[in-house]
């Protein structure tokens, strides 16, 4: 493990992008080196365990990335992927939908970009030192990166969440990274958080670092350094629309201000929960869309500090257009993603790729590109009615306590699924 008073000296040995450790660049043909690369020629290979030669349909380009010094060096450039036309509504398939796969990031999520980004600054500026503890309010994959690079920095980290029972598997991936976790009261929003950090972090100063991702500007900087330059050279320049979910808006912001410095034309697709369209005027209120809109106006996006009364659809700053998704909608179509294009996706996930869905099939969309960004992996939400009716079955295929049958006369075949019925 390196230990906080030791990272200094390892990070300057490494290549970094504004406090962020850099990843070797990739060409716009070049794959991550993440998976094997699949041809469809045939090829020919000698296998020599038995002599012969064995031939394939299918040939592999491996192109793996160099030996990382540390876990953290394999944070971003994550592959974009073209979601085919058997996962796209047939009136969509007129546009070219791209998905960013964050969740391909060694934490899971896209968060760990922001993670690793405010730490590195922190530790720049002298605002983080060693023996201080990472504190912060999250709704889990945030926590979760700062869990993972405390883990590898040798730092102590305290992840603040909401007491739901969709923080679950969030709960119990920061512990096993030995964070510590605080459970305050849902009913008090993201506000009642903030007054709960800010109270702590004033009673013990010298103990703790706020990270603060809610109004960190490391926040979106890292995007406008990192996933909006990938997004471009990845695309060849070729991207039109930039689609994303607003969280703390920190992705929104950075990387919607990078793509139209470059191209003017993109249009910036910025959504919320239906639920709950804080960003366009409306109160807040539950929803089921992890991760999008803590009940405040994201700080990054104009539009911050106005009264709801002033806020409209209309479009401002970086954003071209606000969006919404409902959570039912939210949750179909990350069903529908992870069945027809083997990409098990989050809530979030699903949304997004829903509102990506629907702008593709806009008259005007023709021909035009559409960047979608894939924030999270569905496993982790297992306690999530998105996996309410398998989790269901599961747990009456494999209930708790069963213990394994013994009985070698009994059939093989102890469970069908196909044969199961929902009571």
């Amino acid at each position: 493990t390196i230990r906080a008073s030791e990272s200094r000296t390892t990070k300057e040995a490494t290549p970094r992008i504004h406090g962020k450790i850099a990843r070797p660049r990739q060409t716009s043909n070049e794959h991550t080196g993440r998976t094997m690369g699949i041809s469809e020629a045939a090829t020919t290979s000698d296998d020599k365990t038995n002599g012969s030669a064995t031939t394939t349909t299918t040939s592999y380009v491996v192109r793996p990335p160099p030996i990382a010094a540390s876990l953290l060096e394999t944070i971003g450039n994550t592959p974009l992927v073209r979601v085919p036309d058997r996962a796209l509504p047939e009136a969509s398939r007129h546009a070219t939908v791209l998905a960013k796969l964050e969740l391909q990031n060694p934490g899971g999520s896209l968060k760990d970009r922001i993670a690793l980004h405010m730490i590195r600054e922190a530790e720049e500026r002298g605002d983080l030192r060693p023996g201080m503890t990472i504190v912060d309010f999250t709704s889990g994959n945030t926590g979760i990166g700062y869990a993972m690079v405390a883990a590898a920095l040798g730092y102590e980290c305290v992840v603040v969440m909401p007491k739901v029972r969709s923080m679950l598997e969030r709960y119990a991936i920061c512990r096993q990274f030995g964070a510590e976790v605080h459970l305050v009261n849902p009913a008090l929003g993201a506000p009642g958080a903030v007054a709960y950090l800010e109270r702590l972090v004033a009673e013990h100063p010298a103990k703790y670092w706020w990270s603060n991702q809610l109004a960190n500007a490391d926040n979106p900087a890292v995007h406008g350094v990192t996933t909006g330059p990938e997004i471009w050279e990845q695309t060849g320049g070729a991207v039109d629309v930039f689609v994303h979910g607003i969280g703390t808006g920190g992705c929104v912001a950075g990387v919607g201000a990078y793509l139209k410095a470059k191209k003017p034309s993109v249009q910036v697709v910025a959504l919320e929960p239906s639920e709950s369209r804080v960003h366009t005027g409306a109160p807040p209120k539950s929803h089921g869309i992890v991760g999008w809109s803590p009940g405040i106006h994201a700080t990054f996006l104009e539009g911050h500090g106005r009264p709801a009364a002033e806020l409209s659809d209309a479009p401002r700053g970086v954003v071209d257009e606000w969006g919404h998704v409902a959570t039912a909608d939210a949750v179909q179509t990350a069903t529908h993603v992870c069945r027809t294009m083997g990409l098990m996706c989050g809530p979030s996930s699903g949304a997004a790729l829903k509102c990506a869905f629907d702008i593709a099939a806009r008259d005007d969309s023709n021909g035009k590109t559409i960047v979608v960004v894939i924030p999270s992996h569905a496993i982790r939400y297992c306690a999530h009615p998105l996996w309410g009716a398998t989790m269901k079955e599961a747990n009456a295929a494999l209930p708790a306590g069963d213990a394994p049958c013994t009985d070698k006369e009994q059939p093989v075949l102890l469970w069908d699924s196909a044969a199961y019925v929902e009571e």
